[in-house]
């Protein structure tokens, strides 16, 4: 599962974190957001899924109140201990520039089919039902909406 996320990344050179064997410290599901500064700024929405962190590339901030949309393009599966990941990419790595953690907590997850995951965020940030639909933008259909429903 972890397979391309090691591929992209020297971990001599990145501080990012390699692969492990971590095992769950919580019964409950974990949820990050990193603010990536890097070729262009985005925010990178991770969900625990499958023993890693689903992951997709938002180009602008999460929407923290209904009725906003937002891109959310997939990427990549990244292990646990990436949701602490806080630090500097170097020039010439894949990714290069600074992760910082925008919002972090808990979630339920209330739906996963393949066309859509809904979930309830208990964040600093965001909190409250969100929604993901798989769209036919991109290739491979990695597009994604991602939006809060309302209460």
């Amino acid at each position: 599962m972890l397979e391309e996320y090691e591929k992209k990344r020297h971990f001599k050179k990145t501080p990012e974190p390699p692969v492990s064997d971590l095992k769950k410290s919580s019964d409950k599901l974990i949820f990050v957001v990193q603010r990536h500064d890097a070729r262009n700024l985005h925010y990178d929405f991770r969900l625990e899924m499958d023993g890693v962190l689903k992951s997709w590339a938002v180009p602008k901030e999460p929407p923290k109140e209904a009725g906003i949309r937002r891109l959310a393009v997939e990427t990549e599966d990244h292990p646990l201990e990436y949701a602490d990941f806080e630090g500097e990419i170097p020039a010439g790595e894949y990714g290069a520039g600074k992760v910082e953690i925008w919002d972090k907590g808990t979630f339920e997850l209330l739906k996963r089919e393949e066309k859509e995951i809904v979930v309830i965020l208990e964040g600093e940030k965001l909190k409250g039902n969100y929604v993901l639909i798989r769209t036919k933008y991109g290739k491979g259909e990695k597009g994604w909406l991602f939006f809060k429903k309302a209460d």
